[in-house]
This record gives structure tokens, sequence and C-alpha cells, in this order.
């Protein structure tokens, strides 16, 4: 269930990343996700995820896909090493508007801090405000027995997100 909001909330703020980020280096990355908000309490998340650019450019898209037909505003401001983007974004009955701030250089970390509030109805396990941190650091190539998509929760459950484009059982696994 956890997993599950953690996810929810990781999607609901890609809204404020909806916009063509820089190509992370190839290789297996670790990221940990911190939530602070929420009717729910969401521990901290911390997984592994293997990619190589074509993984790296879909993950990109998740959130890109809502830029044309459900956000309103996209605004990136660049400075040196940090992204500033502003954007609202209509989710069903309510718009969502969200700062991401991001910094690092996409090759060894990068952070990214979303603050995010939500106007109109709640939706479950959500609060009207919520603020998230992942911060993300290349750990080297991806494990032997790794594909670009997979990802690796600190519990052991291991998904590929590839697999999961294509329409096939998320392949759940410990």
């Amino acid at each position: 269930m956890r997993l599950r909001i953690a996810l929810l909330l990781s999607l609901a703020t890609s809204a404020a990343l909806a916009v063509d980020m820089p190509a992370r280096k190839p290789g297996l990355w670790e990221l940990k996700m911190v939530f602070e908000g929420g009717a729910t309490a969401v521990p901290a998340q911390t997984f592994q995820h293997c990619i190589d650019a074509a993984t790296d450019k879909q993950m990109n898209a998740v959130g890109g896909g809502m830029r044309a037909d459900q956000c309103s505003k996209q605004d990136i401001k660049q400075s040196g090493n940090t992204l500033t983007i502003d954007s609202v974004c209509n989710f069903g009955a309510g718009n969502q508007t969200s700062r991401a701030v991001v910094t690092g250089d996409f090759n060894s970390a990068y952070t990214v801090k979303v603050n995010s509030k939500r106007d109109g109805p709640a939706l479950p396990g959500m609060a009207a405000e919520t603020n998230m941190t992942m911060e993300s650091k290349w750990l080297g190539p991806c494990k032997a027995d790794q594909k670009p998509g997979d990802i690796v929760m600190s519990n052991g459950m291991k998904m590929n997100i590839n697999d999961m484009a294509k329409g096939a059982p998320p392949g759940m696994k410990k």
C-alpha cells in the first residue's frame, strides 16, 4: 500500500518535471525519495534503477506526456547546474501548481526538490500541499543480472519499466 502511495505521489509531482530533462549517464542509479505532506505517512523510498539512453528518454516522457494536453504552464529557467521549473497542470477536477528545482550534473549526482499545491477535491492519500526531495547518484554500470528498465526497491522487489510499458504484468518479484 505504501509503495502505491509513493508511486502515486511521485507521478503527481512528475508534472513539475514535464520538460526535457538532461540525459542521465547510462548505468545504475540509486534514488532516494522523501515525501512530506499527505494524509498517509509515506516513508522514504530508496531504489536502484538500471538505465540506458532509451530507458532514460522513456522515463522523461512519463511526465512529458502531460505537457501538451494537461499543463497550461511550463516555465523553465536554467542557471548553471540548476533548473527551476514552474508548472500548472490539470488532474481531473483540480489543478496542481508545482515548482521543481533540479541541481546537479546528471553524470554523477543530482537532486530534485518539488513543492506541489493542489486545488479542487482531495485525492486519496494526498494532502493539498506536498514536498518531495529526490537524491540520485550514479553507482556504476548495471549489475550483470540487470537489464535497462529494471527497478529494484530496497525490500528486494523488482520490476521492469519497459515490460510495464508494453502492457506486461509488472513482474514484481523478490
